[in-house]
């Protein structure tokens, strides 16, 4: 149930600015391996087995935008710094408020809109990727209207009128600008965006597949170095030391007892004792592809309440994955589990389990669609999200297992093995 948020941050931070680049010096990098736990130090680097997206395959989603954009009476769709810029074109830019835009025609070449200083960073990345060398780049001074620059795009390109798809999270300071160009309508590009990005291709799933299993040796590794006393920072720096081992950046927020009832935790600073029940969600990128996984486990001995919730929960989470086939509504999913929640005695409603049972899933943790009440999209094959059901006992504790779950031709499968108890929560 990692936040999108949290997935944007961890991904654009940097991008925005000048590079920061931090070598360590390699006695320094062997007395860290030495001083890991040796769960965690004899990981080893998954990073080979994960194959980047290539120009080509980008092409190929470009050509898909722009069947869309057509079939949609959009004549361009606007991007701004952020995942759906990265998906179509490999530019990976953070946000400021400086207006730097690509914007695809929907017949023709596409065109840069860059702050001056920008603009050689911005010509290099656009002629690198799948937009090639026909890109133009636009550049704007410090004291000049970008949107001036739009507008002669689209004039160039034979838009004298057009109308603009901006992607979801162009912010409304953009897209605002945009509309206020002459003969220029601005609309939602998600029936765009979410059309090439809702259906993963076996690339993608193949990536997705490869984070959560680097994800779930992290948490393995990690809980094997478990100690009373340890505090939930100590733990979560474990989780980061057995990702990094595994070749890539991840990390996991960490609940510790009464803390885990709250979905996405607190603050409050949290020890970790024996029969303390500790609940983890979190995960990594590969390639720019997510995982999202939540564990919940017991240092030493549960109690029979805390192992009669988690049957309850593992039995939900089963439940959703059993009942997720092509042509099903979203929301019968999340009914699938509350129904198990709920005549288990942890209802009505959301009382006990007070989130949606998943979300969807590709670049970012968090995207279209949702497993949730009121969703009635048919789940196709193709399509990635989380099966997340949880049971929050507010001043007790919280139980929430979490793994990722494709849909495929026959039904659904989870990319990783299921938690078998909170005694043995990774066992084969």
């Amino acid at each position: 149930m990692l936040s999108r948020r949290t997935f944007i941050a961890r991904s654009s931070a940097g991008i925005a600015g000048a590079a920061i680049v931090t070598s360590i010096p390699e006695d320094a990098r062997a007395q860290q391996a030495t001083a890991l736990p040796p769960a965690i130090r004899a990981l080893t680097s998954m990073r080979s087995q994960a194959t980047p997206i290539s120009i080509d395959e980008r092409r190929a989603r470009l050509e898909k935008a722009r069947r869309l954009m057509r079939s949609n009476g959009i004549d361009a769709l606007m991007l701004t710094g952020g995942t759906s810029m990265e998906y179509f074109t490999g530019i990976r830019w953070g946000l400021s408020e400086r207006l730097l835009a690509t914007i695809v025609p929907a017949s023709g070449s596409a065109f840069l809109v860059t702050p001056k200083f920008e603009e050689e960073r911005a010509m290099e990345q656009a002629h690198q990727g799948p937009l090639g060398a026909d890109a133009t780049v636009l550049a704007w001074e410090e004291d000049e209207d970008p949107y001036a620059l739009i507008a002669k795009g689209l004039r160039d390109r034979g838009l004298t009128t057009a109308t603009i798809g901006a992607e979801e999270t162009v912010r409304f300071v953009f897209a605002n600008g945009a509309a206020q160009i002459p003969a220029v309508r601005v609309v939602s590009g998600t029936p765009v965006t979410a059309g090439c990005r809702t259906i993963k291709d076996a690339h993608e799933i193949a990536l997705m597949r490869l984070a959560s299993a680097v994800t779930l040796k992290a948490y393995e590794a990690a809980w094997k170095s478990l100690r009373d006393g340890m505090t939930q920072g100590d733990f979560g720096r474990l989780v980061q030391q057995a990702h990094q081992q595994l070749g890539f950046d991840g990390s996991a927020g960490v609940q510790v007892g009464k803390y885990s009832a709250l979905p996405h935790g607190s603050a409050t600073p949290q020890v970790i004792r024996e029969g303390s029940i500790l609940l983890i969600d979190g995960g990594c990128k590969v390639e720019g592809y997510s995982s999202d996984i939540s564990r919940t486990f017991v240092l030493g001995k549960p109690s029979q309440r805390m192992k009669d919730v988690f049957e309850v929960e593992l039995a939900a989470q089963t439940a959703a994955l059993r009942a997720a086939r092509p042509g099903l509504p979203c929301e019968a999913v999340d009914a699938a589990a509350r129904k198990v929640i709920t005549d288990a005695g942890f209802g009505p409603d959301y009382k006990f389990f007070t989130h949606r049972v998943g979300h969807g899933m590709g670049m970012d943790g968090h995207e279209w669609p949702y497993l949730v009440r009121g969703n009635k999209l048919p789940l196709a094959p193709g399509m990635v999200f989380s099966d997340e059901p949880g049971i929050y006992l507010r001043d007790e504790f919280g139980v929430r297992l979490e793994d990722d779950m494709v849909i495929t031709d026959a039904g659904a499968e989870l990319f990783t093995k299921q938690s078998s108890s909170l005694e043995t929560p990774f066992s084969a």
